[in-house]
């Protein structure tokens, strides 16, 4: 029993010192193991935890760029300034940036991709309905801007960029929160880790040292974590504080930019009152010597026709068809005047520039002044252009005021036409096709380098204040390329300018003329006798239109006031057609017609009116027949043809006389 107690503790004390060694080298690995685990652990919750701040710093730097940008095009929508504009360009590249920052910030993060991407699709979004804002203010469509830039203050992309990043920064905050337990409790395992050590007496004592080192080093490092963690908590705050105080700013701004808005407003009427009055002033003498032409045509013929209506009736005949004539003449001048007014419908359609020059060669002469010599050149030979005709001439007549201005009011200038062929990219963007170019020249001083350089710059101008706006040529380069073509400028000081525009040539289809030449060449469809009802408050033209009526053989029924039509309508149940003028007392003539009882609904009805613009207001009349003043029995008669047989051409009537 004792020697078997006696090997025991021999064998005891043989393995004991191995079973020391091995315990002690297993201790040590045990503690090198969980000491670098744990500070493994804390490096990469510091790692994630200082990515989590810089994407949350990112997120508000790029939410208050974005507020920024959207803030300065508010002001380039308003003000027109392109430097604004610029602006504008700047800060959202910079935006972009940001993003694309935190894109890369969060390349690794898989939970937070989903909404970085989201984010960059609604900024991409963004960035086109806000560009597709700047360039309507680039071309000078200022209102539709405006309303496109309310629209979009309250679109849902706003709103989603807003909420991705909310979603991002409380991701972020979510994520730091767990960072910092990971750091809370890689320290507490360190701390156990040496709680263990000692214990192992001074047989480890090397070891509970080396864990005592390891703890103080973990305890620094999670103190500068924590001090990094309150100077980046600090930062935030002093961002937010920032941030608000520029949204303070801002609003500040935007209360004063609407203030500046109101100003510039009146500014700008005064501006537009001032251009018209000075457009008026050109045209009214040359106006009023032709009106008054027209009149002594028309009073001359009227009177020695009365004197010869007796005696000599076919004399009389002649002297009623000069003053026809005239009065035709003078309703012509009209109505081109009211077409480069704009007050008519502008539509493109198949154009003939050599009538298109010639038809305003009267209001070319009224505008440049009699010391200045007009030539034209038209061989353009029965090519088209497929234009608005009113833009057109518009862009004709502001080249040749600029002409005028260059050379001082006196001078040669010369309007051609002609037939070119041009290879693609020739000029400009152009096709390979056939153009018609359309050229106006002058020899006045020309311009420098510099000045042709920045010609087409909206609100560039190099006239005296009050004498130009700047947007004359920006219109017509606008113009000019909506329709598919090119305008190019030769000029250098003291040698002229010539300004060339290329349009492409419109093949000539079925449709494509004119619909006032059609109308002239159509036969009116004669109807039956029909009552109609003619609601006028001129008795002049009332008893003018009645007798018209009563020639064309209709029953016409007259109604001085739009407040008796319903009265008339009930007591001659047989009316077939109302002839309504559009502009009376107390209501017109469409608001008139939307008050009659529904029993009348079915009857057709014709708008008289001697306003072109009515006719633009197309809405206002329901889809019914429009004649305007002053007509022909020939265009009468087509006028209630097509009220009758329920056909509806818009301008047909307007364009019979």
């Amino acid at each position: 029993m004792d020697e078997a107690a006696t090997g025991w503790r021999s064998a005891l004390r043989r393995v004991l010192p191995a079973m020391l060694v091995i315990l002690l080298i297993g201790s040590l690995a045990a503690l090198l193991y969980n000491a670098g685990k744990a500070s493994r652990d804390h490096e990469r919750a510091l790692q994630e935890q200082r990515r989590s701040l810089e994407v949350i710093a990112l997120a508000r730097a790029f939410d208050a760029k974005t507020a920024r940008a959207e803030v300065t095009l508010a002001r380039y929508v308003i003000s027109l300034d392109p430097d604004t504009g610029r602006l504008f360009q700047d800060q959202w590249r910079t935006a972009a940036s940001q993003l694309k920052q935190m894109s890369y910030v969060t390349r690794e993060s898989q939970w937070q991709r989903p909404n970085v991407r989201e984010l960059e699709a609604a900024f991409a979004q963004r960035g086109k309905t806000l560009s597709e804002i700047g360039l309507r203010t680039t071309y000078d469509q200022k209102m539709a801007a405006l309303a496109r830039f309310h629209q979009a203050g309250k679109s849902e992309d706003l709103r989603h960029i807003n909420l991705l990043l909310d979603r991002v920064i409380q991701a972020e905050n979510a994520r730091l929160r767990e960072r910092s337990l990971a750091v809370s409790l890689a320290g507490d395992r360190t701390e156990w880790v040496g709680k263990t050590s000692r214990l192992v007496g001074l047989v480890l004592l090397v070891c509970v040292l080396f864990a005592l080192w390891l703890a103080n080093a973990a305890y620094n490092e999670r103190r500068k974590a924590g001090r990094q963690a309150e100077d980046e908590a600090a930062r935030a705050d002093r961002l937010e504080a920032a941030v608000a105080a520029r949204t303070a700013e801002l609003s500040s701004a935007y209360e004063q930019l609407k203030k500046e808005t109101a100003e510039r407003a009146v500014v700008e009427e005064n501006l537009r009152q001032m251009q018209k009055m000075d457009a008026v002033g050109q045209l009214t003498g040359g106006i009023a010597h032709d009106f008054n032409n027209m009149l002594a045509v028309v009073v001359g013929g009227l009177e020695l026709a009365k004197r010869k209506l007796r005696l000599k009736p076919q004399e009389a005949s002649r002297h009623l068809d000069n003053a026809m004539e005239g009065a035709t003449r003078a309703s012509a001048l009209t109505r081109r005047l009211l077409a480069f007014a704009r007050s008519e419908p502008l539509l493109p359609r198949a154009v003939d520039p050599d009538k298109l020059v010639t038809g305003i060669a009267e209001l070319i002469d009224r505008s440049i002044g009699d010391q200045i010599t007009v030539d034209f050149e038209n061989a353009a030979n029965g090519w088209r252009i497929f234009v608005d005709q009113h833009q057109m001439e518009n862009a004709v007549l502001n080249l040749c005021v600029n002409a005028r201005d260059a050379m001082d009011g006196r001078g040669r200038l010369t309007i051609s036409t002609g037939q070119v062929h041009l290879a693609a990219q020739e000029i400009g963007e152009c096709a390979e096709g056939e153009y018609v170019r359309l050229s106006v020249a002058d020899d006045g001083c020309g311009m420098t380098p510099e000045v042709l350089a920045r010609v087409f710059e909206p609100f560039f101008t190099t006239k005296p204040v009050g004498k130009g706006t700047g947007l004359g040529l920006s219109q017509i380069f606008g113009f000019v390329h909506q329709s598919d073509g090119e305008i190019r400028i030769e000029s250098a000081p003291g040698k002229g300018t010539c300004v060339h525009i290329y349009l492409p040539r419109r093949i000539s289809e079925e449709g494509d003329e004119p619909a006032d030449t059609l109308d002239a060449e159509r036969e009116a469809v004669m109807h039956p006798p029909t009552r109609i009802l003619v609601v006028e408050d001129d008795p002049r033209v009332l008893n003018q239109t009645m007798a018209a009526l009563a020639e064309l053989g209709h029953l016409p029924v007259a109604c001085d006031h739009p407040s008796k039509a319903a009265r008339l309508l009930m007591s001659h149940r047989d009316i077939g057609l109302i002839m309504s003028d559009v502009l009376m007392p107390e209501m017109t003539g469409p608001e008139m017609i939307r008050t009659l009882p529904a029993a009348f609904a079915h009857l057709p009805v014709l708008f008289v009116t001697g306003y072109a613009g009515d006719i633009a207001e197309s809405a206002d009349f329901g889809g019914h027949e429009v004649l305007r003043k002053p007509y022909t029995l020939l265009a009468l008669a087509h006028a209630l043809s097509s009220a009758l047989s329920g056909s509806h051409h818009p301008g047909t009537a307007a364009a019979a006389e």
